[in-house]
């Protein structure tokens, strides 16, 4: 089940040794491919993703031929960024018209595995380098607190920032979902928070948690 949530932005401090992380990661993130955010913190997403390695070589595929096909309908008339999770599409980015955000949102729906859609596409002027700039220093803020909170694992959730919107992905428990929202929200330059989450129960999380490799039992002396 997916949950679409809007949370409210509060501001509130963040410590030290969280500002210095999100920074360097904001600062690494600025010679990288947009969807890298430093090889630790991609890496430890590849580790810790919960989908199945069919369902993720799945949703790369879904997110090359969005692009692909919106290059063709769209063009130059608008910058839409696709990140597929579980064949849950999130179209983010602008566009010059509403028939432009319309007709992006049916290109992506007809796109083969695409089972949802979630337009959050904007009908405004083309982002900054400064606004991009922001967002990139979001994300890195943010995977970096979701990073430090040891109650939940924070390398589960995919974050895509926009404007000062955050969005989180991911497959996660209601526990997580609710405290991955309240440290988002708390992150600096964070305005809104979008939940885009597949929601399962406790049970299903221990079900797919790594078990602890056993330990050997030493033979007895002879």
């Amino acid at each position: 089940m997916t949950m679409p949530i809007l949370t409210p932005f509060k501001p509130a401090a963040r410590i030290a040794s969280l500002t210095l992380a999100a920074l360097l990661l904001g600062a690494g993130l600025s010679a990288c491919a947009p969807l890298l955010v430093g090889s630790v913190v991609t890496g430890a997403f590849v580790a810790s993703d919960r989908r199945t390695s069919g369902a993720q070589l799945e949703d790369q595929g879904i997110e090359l031929r969005a692009r692909a096909r919106l290059r063709e309908q769209i063009g130059a008339r608008g910058s839409v960024s696709v990140t597929s999770f579980n064949r849950q599409a999130l179209l983010t980015g602008e566009v010059d018209t509403e028939q432009d955000k319309a007709l992006a949102e049916a290109t992506v729906a007809g796109v083969e595995n695409v089972r949802r859609v979630i337009n959050e596409i904007g009908v405004v002027p083309r982002a900054s380098m400064t606004q991009l700039s922001s967002d990139t220093l979001t994300t890195g803020r943010v995977k970096a607190a979701l990073l430090d909170a040891r109650e939940i694992s924070g390398s589960v959730f995919k974050v895509v920032s926009t404007r000062g919107t955050v969005y989180l992905m991911g497959r996660v428990t209601t526990r997580e979902a609710d405290r991955a929202t309240e440290i988002t929200r708390n992150v600096p330059s964070v305005q809104r928070v979008v939940l885009a989450l597949e929601i399962i129960s406790e049970e299903e999380l221990a079900q797919i948690q790594p078990k602890p490799a056993a330990t050997a039992t030493p033979a007895p002396r002879q």
